[in-house]
């Protein structure tokens, strides 16, 4: 078990019930830990009912709503462990979970981040076992869709935790100046993992810490919005790691125009596009960021890419089951 002082940081807007879930799931842990709740204006009462129900949970309340990342960072600097967790309010774990998600920090300084596996509603398919992402630095929830079993395959490579619960290590967290706060909301943990990366740190996958992850919440899988700021966080991250501009630059455009076309044919808007160019000029004049050596997964190839991006899709489009299973009861069978 984790022997130093640990941070669980939830990010809220709004989804007061969800908040209190996970509050409740949390308070069952074998794992010591301090839990920071920062609220970024939510429309609900969320922030007096959670210091109501919970008052030895610290709430920080930010007063506007800043972003995930910015959210993020406030509960990292409020608290002082030397692991810290980001944990969605969306997520529900099971009593060991922070015990076993840590236990590849205790074991290894040079890990700097650990990714958890995330499983859908009914335990038995995978909605992410971290982050993975192509040469293009297009980031995909890896083993998404496949069935819980898979969870210790080697491929395809693991770049970091996906945002809705990893570990981190403070220190890592510090060299590389925590998440990026001119991302918005979306792709923020790709590019936590690619700094990390970068700097040398090593991430792992804590295989059995397993939780389930209702999704995407907050904006909605699927909405309008939810598309624009994962296409701006797109095309900041295309302009901040100069993706158009060397080898990768003709895949790159050849992918991002099959995707915003879809996209545009599929939904009757042009989310896709306004976000990319809106993401695009969020990066002007901003210094470039180095690409990881390693960390990028060249297996990935074209098609490959533009499937499993097709697949995000399809499962971004299934909004009303996630607004079903979202007011009902959930719990961990066999993942203690």
């Amino acid at each position: 078990m984790w022997e130093q002082r640990v941070d669980v940081v939830i990010p809220i807007h709004g989804g007061r019930a969800l908040t209190e879930r996970c509050l409740t799931a949390l308070t069952a842990q074998t794992q010591a830990h301090r839990a920071i709740v920062v609220d970024n204006a939510s429309p609900d009462d969320s922030a007096a009912a959670i210091r109501a129900r919970f008052p030895h949970i610290a709430v920080v309340a930010l007063g506007a709503n800043r972003g995930y990342a910015a959210a993020c960072n406030a509960g990292i600097a409020h608290g002082v462990g030397e692991a810290i967790v980001l944990l969605n309010n969306d997520v529900i774990v099971p009593p060991r979970f922070l015990e076993r998600l840590l236990a590849p920090l205790d074991a290894d300084t040079h890990v700097g981040s650990v990714a958890a596996v995330l499983l859908q509603p009914g335990e038995r398919v995978i909605d992410s076992a971290g982050l993975t992402a192509d040469p293009t630095l297009a980031g995909f929830p890896r083993l998404q869709g496949r069935p819980e079993r898979s969870a210790t395959t080697r491929h395809p490579m693991l770049l970091g935790p996906a945002g809705a619960a990893g570990a981190y290590r403070r220190a890592a967290l510090a060299e590389v100046g925590g998440l990026d706060e001119r991302i918005f909301l979306y792709q923020e943990d790709l590019d936590l993992a690619l700094r990390l990366c970068t700097a040398g740190w090593s991430s792992v996958l804590a295989h059995d810490a397993r939780a389930i992850h209702l999704g995407s919440t907050t904006a909605g899988r699927g909405s309008a919005l939810q598309r624009k700021h994962a296409a701006a966080a797109r095309g900041y991250l295309l302009r901040r790691y100069g993706v158009l501009q060397g080898r990768r630059a003709p895949r790159a455009l050849a992918t991002e125009a099959i995707v915003v076309a879809g996209d545009a044919v599929l939904s009757h808007d042009f989310a896709a596009l306004h976000g990319r160019l809106a993401g695009w000029r969020a990066a002007r004049r901003i210094v470039r960021r180095k690409l990881p050596g390693d960390g990028l997964d060249p297996t990935i190839g074209f098609l490959r890419s533009l499937r499993l991006r097709q697949t995000d899709r399809a499962i971004a489009t299934s909004s009303q089951t996630d607004r079903v299973i979202a007011t009902s009861p959930t719990t961990m069978t066999g993942a203690g």
